[in-house]
């Protein structure tokens, strides 16, 4: 038993040995432009695979996955700014492959990861009556709540003897308000992003093949006939809830510590999450590999289209609306790419 159980880790471990390799060998080679496409493919498939456990798996529809983004990454933000004055004495990177700033920018996004779980416990819970529409709301408003108070939030404070004055309820709300959270130290990289995206999508696709997630995909084709034949689907759903904003939590650390990048009310609102609800229909509820693909063209997309600026979204809007015409499934339906590829097909047939 353990030799199978052992052999289950293998996809993961080989996914961190890409991000290593990517980061030591194709980071300096590609360039930072390319460098920060790929950062924000990895966090972008984080976003829409973590989604799709609601959304796909059980069939709840969560609009509001960005609130829970921004709860990761204003926590996340928040430890590894005042934290960075507390150890190093200022905000600046601490430099080196894998340094005590690494130390406590991974740290900083699993505590992201778990405030995010926590808010999605809060908003799972009361939200299990609601079906549909209803439950729509219901995240959208609480997308919108979260909003509404990081923009109400005080200065972000800048010096030293400033940030070793104040008391923790002062650093816990001063997030930079409708200005943004400024000043954060750069961390995320190739590597972080890479073996973040692995974690996730091991522990989507085993969940998936998991006794749970075949119970969620009950729930979601047929919720009284999966009750009926003993499924706790009360249990299930808050559970999807929690993993899901958990990983859009991580993703929002990651999103939070990116060069280029601001961490802002406005840019984590109703925009955002709506660009993540875009990705799992087009991929196709319930597919991990459809997620990780429109993940993929819905990031590249809009750069490809820059030089045509006046056209670029519309040409990007029409584009999705013939993809919903000609294939309204999604692009793998709830199929994977083991599935539809005939060596990995075979694969998994004589597994």
């Amino acid at each position: 038993m353990t030799g199978p159980f052992l052999r289950g880790f293998v996809p993961l471990l080989l996914g961190i040995a890409l991000a290593v390799a990517v980061q030591s060998v194709a980071a300096t080679w590609i360039g930072p432009f390319y460098g920060k496409l790929l950062m924000d493919i990895g966090i972008n498939v984080i976003l829409a695979v973590s989604l799709n456990i609601v959304n796909g798996y059980t069939g709840q529809f969560s609009i509001g996955h960005a609130g829970f983004m921004a709860v990761g990454g204003y926590t996340a933000g928040a430890i590894t700014y005042y934290g960075s004055f507390a150890a190093f004495g200022s905000a600046q990177p601490v430099p080196g492959l894998v340094s005590t700033g690494d130390a406590l920018f991974v740290a900083s996004c699993v505590a992201g990861g778990l405030a995010a779980a926590l808010a999605g416990l809060a908003v799972g819970l009361p939200s299990l009556r609601l079906r549909g529409d209803y439950l729509a709301i219901v995240t959208l408003g609480f997308g919108e709540i979260v909003r509404v108070l990081l923009q109400r939030s005080g200065d972000v404070l800048a010096t030293a003897d400033e940030v070793r004055a104040a008391s923790p309820a002062k650093l816990a709300t001063s997030l930079g308000g409708s200005l943004g959270f400024t000043g954060i130290p750069y961390y995320t990289d190739l590597l972080w992003v890479g073996v973040f995206v692995a974690v996730t999508l091991f522990v989507a696709a085993r969940l998936k093949d998991s006794g749970i997630g075949r119970s969620m995909l009950a729930i979601r084709e047929n919720e009284v006939a999966a009750e009926a034949v003993g499924v706790p689907t009360t249990r299930y759903k808050v559970l999807a809830f929690v993993l899901a904003a958990g990983f859009a939590g991580i993703a929002g650390g990651l999103f939070a510590h990116e060069v280029g990048t601001s961490l802002n009310p406005r840019e984590l609102g109703f925009q955002k999450s709506f660009d993540i609800v875009i990705m799992v229909v087009l991929g196709g509820m319930g597919s991990i590999s459809g997620c990780v693909a429109a993940a993929i063209v819905l990031t590249v997309l809009p750069e490809a289209l820059r030089d045509f600026a006046q056209w670029r979204m519309p040409v990007y809007a029409l584009l999705l609306i013939l993809m919903m015409i000609v294939r309204p499934q999604g692009l793998f339906g709830l199929r994977e790419l083991g599935d539809v590829v005939p060596f990995l097909r075979r694969r998994k047939e004589s597994a």
